[in-house]
């Protein structure tokens, strides 16, 4: 099958019988749903620039294991220059859309299970590889976006899985049968689950013996019987339900997508178990995943940022301060982080490694390093660009006021005359458009965008913490020390 079109894709989502709940009740009709459409269009700009020839290099790239053209987003990495693209094509994308595009979660499982299910065989003699293999082949050749699912809801977390008073807290097989196995547990904040056409579910923490039933990744359809979602909510979600509010929602075309994933005794067939009770191997699972996808955050949040700096400058001038040598050093202090936050996904793409299994892995350290200032510095920038735009951002009336006749003045003046008045930007620009990049970074520093680029910068692919921990395990402070002995000559 050759790369699907965004209406191709679109219409894939159609045919699926997946299962979504918002708000208490079952959406039937969830494609064109006003607050989950926005999601979808971001997905859809995968496939719609992965058709365009100027983007061929970044967006596609010939399979190894078909030789056939495939869509980045489903290939298995076979060199630093594939790691590199990789953080190109997630900042171009980030430019595109302003939002989160939700396949990186999938890709990143793809490289992750694909090296530890090798080897995994090596020391077991299982065929959880040769099962992979088969299942990412199918997924490249029918050009399907695949959700990464890892973070479990986890209960009391100063317990292990097996000692949950509830054992659905961590997905776990609740039987064994000769063709397959039996899952159920949930797993939370997933990114893009609702818009996918398959899940890879994984483990989420290093486990122990006792921990033998939740070691478990597979891969399962979107709409298997017995799996459904529940939507999450974002701030200022309803707006996309106003009507009259295109202006108000910030970004009315792109959006992101989180939802509590359900296993309510699903069952998985043999051919696409990749886990099963191997529990020593959880952790590299984790921390390979984790890697590959605290790398992808030096791309998409600086695509991400690229826009918000954007339209922090579009206010400067349509408030009539960009000569402003304040401003100026603001914009450039956001160019800066976002800059290093890209060095660092270059960076850690630059130093990969092949794995036994022959896909390239990035360098940890420095992907937990690129990581670690992503949980910082996307703040600060939404800062300055709140600083450079000032109150109007989140004081302005609606849209409707905007749009007003109702008559106010003693000279008949509206709703609507008044706001364009009083609301005015300098002379050549719109009240429009400075009401517009108003919302928009509205709608990136605390309205539903904020999720995509603040929050999901701090706890996606692991907290800061966790970060710090790795970077505390990889950071060979006894080497150092060894440095400094041999210089000082200390024996």
């Amino acid at each position: 099958m050759a790369l699907m079109t965004p209406q191709e894709y679109i219409e894939s989502l159609r045919k699926l019988k997946t299962r979504v709940y918002m708000f208490g009740e079952e959406i039937k009709n969830w494609v064109d749903h006003p607050m989950i459409r926005p999601s979808i269009n971001c997905v859809a700009m995968t496939y719609a620039l992965a058709q365009d020839p100027q983007y061929a290099d970044l967006m596609t790239v010939k399979s190894s294991l078909t030789g056939r053209t495939v869509n980045r987003f489903t290939h298995l990495h076979q060199s630093t220059e594939d790691l590199i693209n990789k953080v190109k094509m997630q900042r171009l994308l980030g430019q595109k859309t302003a939002s989160c595009f939700q396949r990186c979660v999938g890709m990143d499982a793809f490289n992750a299970v694909f090296s530890s299910t090798y080897e995994i065989d090596e020391k077991y003699g299982t065929h959880y590889h040769e099962n992979f293999k088969n299942f990412i082949t199918m997924v490249q050749d029918n050009d399907l976006t695949v959700d990464g699912a890892m973070t479990d809801p986890k209960g009391d977390r100063s317990k292990a899985p097996s000692a949950q008073a509830d054992p659905d807290m961590y997905v776990h097989v609740v039987e064994r049968r000769p063709d397959g196995i039996v899952v159920s547990g949930a797993k939370c904040h997933q990114t893009g689950s609702i818009n996918s056409h398959w899940h890879i579910f994984m483990p989420t923490i290093s486990m122990g013996e006792a921990d033998k039933d939740w070691a478990v990744s597979f891969a399962c359809p979107t709409d298997a019987e017995g799996m459904y979602m529940i939507y999450g909510r974002q701030s200022c979600d309803t707006r996309k339900l106003e009507e009259g509010a295109s202006i108000d929602v910030g970004n009315a075309k792109f959006g992101g997508q989180e939802a509590l994933v359900v296993l309510d005794h699903v069952f998985i067939p043999n051919e696409y178990i990749f886990l099963n009770g191997e529990y020593e191997f959880a952790g590299m699972i984790v921390e390979r995943f984790a890697g590959y996808h605290r790398q992808s955050y030096g791309g998409c949040k600086v695509g991400v940022g690229d826009v918000v700096i954007g339209a922090t400058a579009l206010a400067a001038e349509y408030n009539g301060v960009e000569k402003a040598s304040a401003v100026k050093d603001k914009l450039i202090e956001m160019t800066h982080l976002n800059e290093t936050l890209y060095c660092c996904g270059i960076a850690c793409s630059s130093q990969g490694f092949k794995t036994k299994a022959g896909n390239y892995q990035i360098d940890l350290l420095l992907a937990n390093v690129c990581k670690q200032n992503v949980t910082r510095f996307p703040y600060e920038i939404v800062r300055l660009a709140e600083d450079v735009a000032g109150g109007l951002m989140v004081t302005m009336p609606s849209q409707k006021d905007f749009e007003s006749d109702t008559v106010v003045g003693r000279n008949g003046e509206t709703i609507g005359d008044i706001c364009n008045k009083f609301f005015a930007a300098r002379e050549g620009v719109s009240t429009e458009d400075r009401q517009r990049i108003m919302r928009f970074l509205e709608n990136m520093c605390l309205g539903a965008a904020a999720v995509g680029y603040r929050t999901e910068s701090m706890h996606g692919a692991g907290s800061p913490q966790a970060q710090r921990i790795m970077i505390a395990r990889q950071g060979n402070i006894q080497g150092k020390k060894q440095l400094a002995k041999d210089i000082a000559g200390i024996q």
